[in-house]
C-alpha cells in the first residue's frame, strides 16, 4: 500500500470535511449542542461529519476498522488497518465561535501508526506526515525546533474536562514551567498543539486524561518532524497511556523531568 497516495487522499477528505465544519459554525446555534459527560459537549455537527469521513475513508481503504469518537459507525479496532478519527476537535472552540478546531484522522497498521493528518480549518493549514516520509504543512516540510533550554521555550497544554483526580501534580506542573519558559499556550485542541509542536510554533506539549482520536494524527506528525513523544514516565506508549509528552530531543529531558516528578502517575 502506498502511503504517500493514501496521503494525498487523506488531506483532500480531511478538506471536505473542514468545508463542512466552516459553512455548519457561520449559523450554528447553542440549541444543537449536548453534553455526553462533564465538559464534554457534542453536536449534530460531530456525528454528520465522522458519517462523512467514514464513508470517504471506507472508499480508500474498504477493509480498514474504525475507532472514532462520537461511534458513528462500528468500532472495529481489531483489524489489520485501523482509522483513527476525530471529526471535530476543538468542539468547545467551535461552539463558542472561537476559530480554533480541527479534523484529525490517523491510520494504523498493525501496532504502527502510519499516517497522521491534521486540518486546522480556521487558518486553512493542512498539516501532514507518513512513516519515513517526513511531515508537511501545506505541502512544505516541517521540523520541531532545537530549543534546548526550558528558560527559551514556549509550551503548550491541555485542562482536563473530568479526570481532577491529578490536579494538583497538574498545577505543580503548571507552576514549574510558569517560572522557567517563556510560557504556557492552551488552546483547546490536543490535535492542534501536536501539528504546532511538529512545525516549530511550539517546543513542547503535555497533558493528560487524552483519548486515542485526541493525539494518534498528531504523534505521527511529531514524530516524522524529528520529535520526541512519550507518556508521562518515559514509556512509548502515550497513545494508550492517556498521557502525552512531545517536544524536541534536546528538549524532552527537562520537559520529562518536571511532568513524571509531579505528574507520573497520570
Amino acid at each position: 500500500m502506498n502511503l504517500l497516495t493514501i496521503t494525498s487522499a487523506v488531506e483532500a477528505i480531511a478538506k471536505e470535511a473542514g468545508a463542512f465544519l466552516r459553512i455548519q459554525q457561520a449559523d450554528f446555534s447553542q440549541e444543537r449542542v449536548s453534553l455526553k459527560s462533564l465538559n464534554a459537549l457534542v453536536s449534530d455537527v460531530d456525528e454528520n461529519t465522522e458519517r462523512l469521513l467514514v464513508n470517504r475513508l471506507s472508499e480508500l481503504i474498504p477493509q480498514a476498522g474504525f475507532l472514532t469518537e462520537e461511534e458513528t459507525t462500528k468500532q472495529d479496532i481489531q483489524k489489520e488497518w485501523v482509522w483513527i478519527i476525530d471529526p471535530l476537535d476543538g468542539t468547545t472552540n467551535f461552539v463558542h465561535g472561537l476559530p480554533i478546531y480541527s479534523v484529525s484522522i490517523a491510520l494504523k497498521h498493525k501496532d504502527e501508526l502510519v499516517i497522521g493528518v491534521v486540518y486546522e480549518i480556521g487558518m486553512d493549514e493542512c498539516f501532514s506526515a507518513y512513516s519515513d516520509g517526513g511531515a508537511r504543512l501545506n505541502g512544505q516540510s516541517i521540523q520541531v525546533t532545537e530549543t534546548d533550554m526550558l528558560e527559551n521555550s514556549l509550551l503548550a497544554t491541555g485542562f482536563p474536562y473530568y479526570d481532577f483526580e491529578h490536579m494538583e501534580g497538574f498545577q505543580n506542573t503548571l507552576a514549574t514551567f510558569y517560572k522557567s519558559t517563556r510560557g504556557l499556550r492552551r488552546i483547546g485542541t490536543a490535535a492542534v498543539d501536536l501539528a504546532y509542536t511538529s512545525c516549530g510554533r511550539f517546543d513542547g506539549y503535555f497533558e493528560y486524561g487524552l483519548s486515542p482520536w485526541d493525539v494518534a494524527a498528531g504523534i505521527v506528525l511529531v514524530r516524522e518532524a524529528g520529535g520526541i513523544i512519550s507518556d508521562f514516565n518515559g514509556g512509548p506508549e502515550a497513545i494508550a497511556s492517556k498521557s502525552i509528552v512531545a517536544t524536541n530531543k534536546r528538549l524532552y529531558p527537562s520537559v520529562l523531568k518536571v511532568v513524571r516528578k509531579n505528574m507520573g502517575n497520570a
